[in-house]
């Protein structure tokens, strides 16, 4: 599946901007699933200075830093993307038992190494609370990924999609009491109750594509940037997608942008500015598979008003 995809966010400032550095995570990433046929960034302001780099985890990520004053800033991402994530077969996933050891005794210190995804980070705390709920969905599935799967799902039927009851500091312990929030607050809790359990469990931020009721066309910038986690099933496999909010595996209908411990790791935009009071954010996201592109593309010319001086280049 090859998807067109544009990603605006924007901020607003009470008082003007002086001096900011921020680092953005907003292209998708190239990966075995994943071709990334083009991306580009537009900003306003331009930024005064601007990089691209890759960071530990392998994240395409761009430091950018604006010395003009500024009252607001946009970032606009547009990227044309092919995604071709297999089903996976959850028989031939390893015992729970054997990942568990594995994981505990992997020695690999790169960034996609199991072992940093095992413990506590920034904004996954191991909550007990959290820890047991998972151990009780494990153990109604000795294969690695029928266990995940049954987890996702459980996540999904049992907590409540809720925006605005959660913010991004919502902690796992606060997540898991109530069972609401959204998709950053099921990926947290999952991943913490599965590091409680001995599993390395990552956290990825993407774009998931949304199919619109039957018969209504989809709506332009109504999907959000969405979360879900990255599990390690060992060596040979090594990691693959689950989507507690939707209770599935990843598939060709997910595009990766970011993966890494937590939320923190991945935010699309974070940084230091020097300013005072409060600031509004504004986001939207549009994921188009290319066939409605070139659909879209051809109604246009289809329907574009004939000239003369058309007309005779026709002839």
């Amino acid at each position: 599946m090859i998807y067109d995809i544009t990603l605006r966010l924007g901020y607003h400032y009470l008082s003007p901007v002086r001096d900011a550095r921020h680092v953005l995570r907003v292209r998708p990433l190239a990966d075995r699933f994943q071709t990334i046929e083009s991306a580009g960034l537009e900003m306003q302001p331009q930024p005064d200075e601007a990089a691209s780099e890759t960071d530990f985890f392998g994240n395409r990520i761009d430091p950018i830093a604006l010395h003009a004053r500024h009252g607001a800033l946009k970032v606009t991402m547009r990227s044309r993307v092919a995604v071709e994530r297999p089903e996976l077969d959850l028989s031939a996933t390893p015992a729970l038992s054997a990942l568990v050891r594995s994981a505990a005794h992997s020695r690999d210190p790169s960034g996609t190494s199991p072992i940093h995804f095992l413990g506590a980070s920034r904004m996954v705390q191991l909550d007990p609370g959290a820890g047991a709920y998972v151990a009780a969905t494990l153990r109604g599935s000795p294969l690695a990924g029928e266990a995940m799967l049954s987890l996702a799902a459980r996540i999904k039927t049992e907590f409540d999609y809720a925006p605005g009851t959660t913010t991004v500091r919502t902690t796992v312990a606060e997540a898991f009491a109530h069972r609401r929030g959204v998709c950053q607050d099921f990926s947290h809790v999952m991943i913490a109750g599965l590091r409680a359990c001995g599993v390395p469990a990552a956290y990825v931020s993407g774009f998931i594509r949304t199919l619109p009721p039957p018969g209504q066309k989809r709506l332009e910038g109504a999907d959000a940037m969405h979360a879900w986690v990255d599990v390690w099933l060992g060596p040979e496999i090594g990691w693959v997608g689950f989507d507690p909010t939707n209770g599935v595996a990843t598939s060709s209908d997910h595009i990766v942008v970011a993966r890494g411990r937590d939320y923190a790791d991945v935010a699309p935009i974070d940084g230091v500015m020097m300013t005072a009071g409060p600031q509004s954010a504004t986001h939207s996201v549009d994921v188009v598979p290319l066939e409605e592109t070139l659909a879209a593309a051809g109604e246009a010319m289809a329907g574009a008003p004939t000239t003369p001086e058309a007309t005779a280049a026709k002839a």
